[in-house]
Parts: C-alpha cells; sequence; structure tokens
C-alpha cells in the first residue's frame, strides 16, 4: 500500500485543524464562554453527521454494525469516549487562542501528542495494533520537547499566558487515545462518517452538562456575534474526525499523529501572520519552535514510514 496520499491528507488535517482552532477562538472571545462556543461548534457538527448518518443506506448500516459489535463486545463501551477529548479540545481552543495565538497553541498541543502517540501505539491501542518505541521516535519527541520551550520564551513576561499553555497539552496527551479509539469505531462501523457521529455525539453529553452548569454560574451571553463563518468550526471538526479514522489503520497513530502535527504548525504560523489574533503576535522563537518542531516531525516520521514500508 501507498502510504503517502495518508500521510498527505493528515497534513491537511492538521492545516483544517488550526483554522478550527481560530474558528473556536474567536467565537469564545466574543462570547466570553469558552464552553458554550464549544456546544455551539460541536452542535453544528453532530447535527450535520447525524443527518447524514440517517439519511443514507451505509450509514444506517454502519451505525446497526456499531450497535451490534457492542452487544458482542468485539467494541468495548470506553472505546466509544474519544468524543470527551474533542470536547476538551474545543473548550481549550475557546479559552486560550486569542491569548495565545494559533502557533504557540499548536505546539502546546504537539508536545502533549506525541508522547502520547507513543504509548498509544506501544499499547496496541489503534487498528493499526502495537507499534514499538524506536530511538529514532524517541528522538523526534526530545525534539519537539525542546522545541516547546523555544516556543514558550516569548511568552516568559505573561506568567498567566504560561498556565494556559498547560491547558492545550493536556488536550495534546489525550488526541492521541481519541485517534485511536475513532479508529476502532470506524473499523467497527466500516464507515468514517458513523465514527465522527459517535464522536461529536459523546462530545455533545459532556459539553451540554458543562453548559447548564456554566450558565446557572455566569449567566447567558449578552451577545452573539453576528458573523456566519465563526459558528462553523463544527464544519471543521468533520473532516477532521473523518480524515483521521480512514488514515489511522494505514499508517497507525504516530504517524498519522505527525503529520497532523505537521499541517498544524504549517496552518498556525501561516494564520498568525496573516490573519493574527487579537492579543497575539507571533515572535520570532515562536516561528523556530514551529520549524524544529516539524524537524522533529520528519525525524519521527521518516523512520516510522520506513520501518512500515520494509
Amino acid at each position: 500500500m501507498r502510504r503517502w496520499p495518508y500521510g498527505l491528507a493528515a497534513v491537511v488535517t492538521g492545516v483544517l485543524l488550526s483554522s478550527q482552532g481560530r474558528v473556536n477562538g474567536q467565537l469564545g472571545a466574543q462570547l466570553q464562554d469558552g464552553v458554550l462556543a464549544a456546544l455551539i461548534s460541536t452542535g453544528f457538527g453532530w447535527i450535520v453527521l447525524v443527518a447524514s448518518v440517517v439519511l443514507t443506506p451505509a450509514g444506517r448500516r454502519g451505525a446497526g454494525r456499531v450497535v451490534e459489535a457492542l452487544r458482542k463486545r468485539e467494541l468495548r463501551w470506553w472505546q466509544c469516549l474519544g468524543g470527551f477529548v474533542g470536547a476538551y479540545m474545543i473548550f481549550t481552543q475557546g479559552v486560550t487562542i486569542t491569548a495565545l495565538g494559533v502557533a504557540v497553541f499548536t505546539v502546546a498541543t504537539v508536545s502533549g501528542q506525541l508522547v502520547s502517540s507513543l504509548l498509544v501505539d506501544r499499547a496496541g491501542l489503534g487498528p493499526a495494533g502495537p507499534q514499538p518505541i524506536t530511538v529514532w521516535r524517541l528522538l523526534g519527541a526530545a525534539i519537539a520537547a525542546g522545541a516547546v520551550v523555544l516556543a514558550l520564551q516569548g511568552q516568559f513576561d505573561k506568567p498567566e499566558n504560561v498556565w494556559l499553555f498547560v491547558l492545550p497539552a493536556i488536550a495534546g496527551f489525550g488526541l492521541a487515545w481519541q485517534t485511536a479509539m475513532n479508529g476502532q469505531i470506524r473499523e467497527a462501523s466500516g464507515n468514517a462518517v458513523v465514527a465522527a457521529m459517535v464522536n461529536f455525539g459523546v462530545s455533545m453529553v459532556l459539553l451540554i452538562v458543562a453548559s447548564v452548569v456554566d450558565v446557572l454560574i455566569r449567566g447567558w451571553p449578552a451577545n452573539f456575534p453576528d458573523e456566519w463563518w465563526i459558528y462553523t468550526g463544527g464544519a471543521f471538526g468533520i473532516f477532521v474526525i473523518g480524515i483521521s479514522t480512514i488514515t489511522v489503520r494505514a499508517i497507525g497513530v504516530l504517524l498519522l499523529s505527525l503529520c497532523v502535527v505537521a499541517g498544524q504548525l504549517i496552518g498556525a504560523v501561516l494564520l498568525d501572520v496573516f490573519v493574527p489574533a487579537r492579543d497575539a503576535h507571533l515572535t520570532s522563537t515562536e516561528v523556530l519552535g514551529a520549524v524544529i518542531t516539524l524537524v522533529a516531525v520528519a525525524v519521527a516520521a521518516v523512520r516510522t514510514s520506513e520501518r512500515m514500508t520494509a
């Protein structure tokens, strides 16, 4: 199997993920409520996905196969909970991106994602089965960790931003597990749209509960943005989850994560250069951190790809 098309698709997924972050960040900033922004974004995507599954024969068959796999315990109930990570990820986008910028947010996410990808692949949680932890994989993760420290240099004069960095780092740590779980659902259903619907549905449950508590404590937002595009973050999420569930079996969790990371960094730098966030400005150290992270991706991805094609 030629794997480079899957890698390229994963890079595109990363660019979409950066774009989703910017859109959700803007919505959260204007509402001044990251939880409600996450619910709106996820709800939009979930409605589209449910309609796609219900209205198509392939979607209905795929949903039926998931129910059957759960009944036979071929698919465990906890393998359907990847959406919890998605909910938290969208929440962190709404809370932190306008302060950190897309580039720093992305590097923070990467720091957790690369480490967890090693562990998830080694445990064989993804549909591709167990993947060994090699010297090259460890080297790639170590280089990326150094890039994280470098990218944070420009944030040390804002202690509150350094603290905000922790939130997306935790989200990134969960992304590899989420990808593996969504890949298992796709494997059971034979349908990427069904896998995405399950992911969004689980996210919705968590976000509805969190939003009810949030509104009771803080009240309803005074104003909602007029721009239509600011509500479309969920559409990006559909493509992100859909492409990831298709590609994870072909290239494994770590290589998928690395390619997504490459796309995230490219998209993040371009967004911060051409469409800068209100409170964040791209610095030379952040750009250098992104470039070094791309080097880390190349180190781990090339050696991983060579092992898989051997």
